[in-house]
Formats: C-alpha cells, structure tokens, sequence
C-alpha cells in the first residue's frame, strides 16, 4: 500500500513518500477512519508511526477545510509534556512545510513566559499543540478560542486521561463544540483507562495493533540483579566497561535524579539530571546537549518517558523499575526507535523482585536475569513466578496507591 492509496492529497502524499517507503501498519489502520471524520482509538507500540499518522489526519482535513477556516484554530493537539509539544509541533511543521502547505502550527507549554505565545497566536492559527495548563492560561488571557476546534487529538492518550490531567481536559472540554472529531493515541491503554477513553468518544474505531502485526523494535533487554545501595556503582561500570556513548537512566524521584547525576559526575561521566522541577530552558538545553552526545548519561523521572525522541539513542536503563507495569513499555520505548536497534537494562534488587516479575507478567516477557562479577547482590533474591507476582515496589503487597496507579486512576509520580 502506498500513501496516495490512503485519500491524501498529493503534496501530502508525495512528502510522505519522499521519506518513507510506505505506510506503517498504524498509518495504514487508522488514516482511512480518522480522513472519514470518525473517532479514533488506536493503541500501537512506541516508534510504530503513530505521530505521523494523527499529523498526516490533521493536515488532510486542513487542506479540505482551508477554505472556511478563520481567525481561530481549527484543530487542537493536546500531550501531556513540554518536550513531546516541541516534538509533536516539529513534526507537524516540517510535514506541512514538505507539502508546502500554508498551514500555521502553534505550539504552546509551561515554563516559559506566557507572552510570546500569546503574541503568536494575535494573527491566529490552524493548528494548536499545547499542554493543558498553559492552554487554559491562554483562553482566561482571551488569547486562543476553541469553540471553533472541529478535531481534538489526545497524544499518549492513556496519561491525558488520568486523574493528573483529569480536571483540566473536563474545563477543555467544556469549551469546545458539541460535535468534534477525536482522535486518541497512545502505546498502552489499561481496562480503566480504556473504559474511559471510549466513554469520550461517538461510535469510535478501536484500533489495537499486537506485535504481530507490526515490526517489533529491536531492543536487548537486559535484568541485572544487583542490592540497591551498589546501583550507582554498578551504573557507573556498565557506562565505561561496556563504552556506552549515551544512556537514558530513569529514577522515581526529583531527588534520585540529582542524586545519581551528581555521583556520576565527581566520578568523570558527564551526566545531567532532567525531571519536572527544571526550568524549560535547562530542560532544552540538557536533551540538546545529549543530542549532541556532549551529555553522556541523563538521569530522569518519567518526565522523560514520554515525547523524548533521541536519533539513535543506544540504552535506556531503569535504575527504579517504574511503579506501574505500562510505563516499562514507555521508558524502554526511548531506544530502538526508526528502525535502529537499542538495548534496555533493568537492575532488580530484593526489595523489587516481585515487582519485576509483575512487569514481566503484566507485559508478557521473560527477561533473562544476570549478574555482573563483583556486583552479586549479598541479599539473595526471591524465586518468584509469574502467577504469583505481585503488584507495587515497596513489598510483596501492592498499596491502595499502587492498585489506582497501575489502573490508571492516580497521577504517576515523577
């Protein structure tokens, strides 16, 4: 199937194929319901397309509609961080700059200072890529409407919908048209959280790729038993002794993420924390400078789990396993994306067996577990199978907390 086959316009069509050869499984499932004005649900892998196929919908239905489109935007994208607005906006732009259509993209975060965007948008705009808080500053300013918004768009669906972002999209809600579009996308949809995606949706299409059905990403993953107090240690001696160039590490807190860069640092690596309570311009300036491999290691909350596309980047590494089983998926995502292949090293303790074995269960993996000679954990790890793995990191017995996060219906905590 080529892109032309799918009902997009030829520039459209033709930009698209200028880079891809044809249409990934989750472009070829879901543009022919989205360019029909359905509603769209769609869960797909990271790095499976699923950012271009929404872009490719929305620039379509811009090139049918351009000519009764005013002031206002038309269309509204919302993500639930500031790096995957920039990504999101980036793909949008460059897509419709390929195509050489006039369409104007407006992205707008937290941060920064409100003003610019608002001087931005004083012209108007088609399309709005923003995160939620700073999209309800810019309406209570007067300076975006959205009760023209005839399609929204939910990227990494499954986190919009959870009670962290709950209260803001109901006030979003509120604001649109009666009648819209919605297109939601994300790599993991739980029962709860996919109860309450199709409960906002008007006879959806419900597209759920397996891996069958689309080409896997290449990713070793790698369980390393080790005790929780020689993780740095350990850390430190994969990144020299196996030369990695670059490495994701992901940590549960603000705290850790300091903690570990720090010890990285005094021991010669170059590493830099990124998490929630950094200014947006440090935040740019650490994924630039790992971009730029001049940042060799960057220890994150899951901040970074999501919207976080580094070309090439070779190992992500979960230093605190992620409280809920889906977020694996979305850390691991991080590497092996556009075809490359990458690698995903997981360190266990004791205390956070049972919590791995869970992961495994949760995803349908066996990871084969390993130990590296000097580091072997003195605290003996459990024999624990999948049927009685439990849920939470914290023991054997998962938490309320952990019970409502794992289901979608708490915040994750960064």
């Amino acid at each position: 199937m080529s892109f032309s086959n799918l009902g997009l316009s030829a520039p459209l069509a033709s930009a698209m194929e200028r880079q891809f050869a044809a249409p990934t499984p989750v472009q070829a499932a879901s543009l022919p319901a989205a360019l029909a004005g359905r509603d769209v649900l769609v869960c797909a892998q990271t790095g499976s397309g699923k950012t271009a196929a929404f872009a490719l919908a929305v620039l379509q239905r811009w090139v049918a509609e351009s000519s009764s489109a005013g002031r206002n935007p038309q269309t509204l994208v919302l993500v639930p961080t500031r790096e995957l607005a920039v990504q999101v906006g980036g793909v949008l732009s460059g897509l419709a700059r390929d195509a050489g259509l006039g369409v104007k993209v407006s992205v707008v975060f937290g941060g920064v200072s409100i003003n610019p965007q608002m001087m931005a948008l004083r012209g108007g705009t088609d399309i709005v890529i923003a995160t939620t808080g700073r999209l309800l500053d810019l309406v209570e300013r007067n300076a975006v409407r959205l009760d023209q918004i005839r399609c929204l768009v939910l990227d990494e669906a499954d986190r919009m919908l959870d009670l962290g972002f709950a209260e803001e999209l109901d006030r979003i809600d509120a604001l649109l048209p009666e009648r819209h579009q919605s297109l939601l996308f994300s790599a993991t949809f739980g029962p709860a959280v996919r109860s309450l995606a199709e409960a906002r949706l008007r006879d959806p299409e419900s597209i759920t790729l397996d891996t069958e059905e689309q080409a896997p990403p290449d990713i070793l993953q790698r369980a390393i038993r080790v005790d929780a107090n020689r993780r740095t240690q350990l850390l430190r001696r994969l990144v020299t002794a196996e030369a990695w160039p670059r490495a994701l590490v992901f940590v549960a807190t603000k705290y850790a993420a300091e903690m570990v860069a720090d010890k990285l640092r005094r021991a010669g690596l170059q590493a830099e924390p990124f998490h929630a309570q950094l200014s947006q311009g440090k935040r740019s300036q650490v994924l630039f400078d790992f971009k730029a491999s001049v940042v060799q290691v960057v220890v994150a909350t899951d901040v970074a789990a999501r919207g976080v596309d580094i070309a090439g980047l070779p190992v992500v590494v979960n230093y605190d396993l992620p409280r809920a089983a889906a977020d694996y998926v979305h850390r691991i995502g991080r590497t092996a994306r556009a075809g490359k292949t990458g690698t995903a090293v997981s360190f266990v303790s004791a205390e956070t067996a049972a919590h791995f074995a869970l992961i495994e269960k949760r995803n349908a993996l066996t990871v084969p577990q390993e130990e590296v000679p000097g580091f072997e954990p003195a605290q003996a790890l459990p024999a624990i199978s999948a049927d009685r793995a439990a849920g939470g990191i914290k023991g054997h017995r998962p938490s309320k907390k952990d019970k409502l996060r794992a289901a979608g219906l708490l915040p994750r905590l960064q």
